[in-house]
């Protein structure tokens, strides 16, 4: 991983067999994030997870193992306690230009990926709602 800080705008790169949410985690923690705002994110991915909300404790997930196009990530980035909660949302396509999305609940580098985040001062907290069981931005 490579990344550099400028007016809070961190541009991030990963290489091949990175897991991009554990270096994401690594790049907030580098460059003293506490909340962040995913601007852009492409690259290729490999063996990832993509999600669907369907209903309370089912996100749906399935696996991915062969590469795709990363042609778009978006999100947000909060601190909770000494770890990162990544709200990850990505579209990505086949050698064929099918394309697919969803909630992005894992995946690997498989050449590379480019990410570029805004650092924030906004304080924002995630917690399980009751209703729904999902993790929501709760903003104080």
């Amino acid at each position: 991983m490579q990344s550099r800080e400028k007016d809070n705008i961190i541009f991030i790169r990963f290489f091949p067999d990175e897991d991009l949410h554990k270096k994401l985690k690594e790049a907030c923690e580098l460059h003293n994030v506490k909340t962040a705002v995913v601007l852009s994110g492409l690259g290729q991915l490999k063996k990832f997870r993509l999600g669907y909300f369907k209903e309370k404790n089912n996100y749906t997930p399935e696996k991915f193992d062969d590469p795709h196009e990363l042609l778009s990530l978006t999100g947000n980035i909060c601190q909770h306690n000494d770890d990162y909660e990544l709200h990850l949302h990505a579209v990505l396509g086949d050698e064929k230009k099918s394309v697919i999305g969803g909630h992005l609940i894992e995946g690997k580098v498989e050449i590379t990926n480019e990410i570029v985040i805004l650092k924030t001062h906004v304080n924002i907290e995630r917690k399980i709602e009751e209703e729904t069981g999902l993790k929501g931005m709760f903003i104080e």
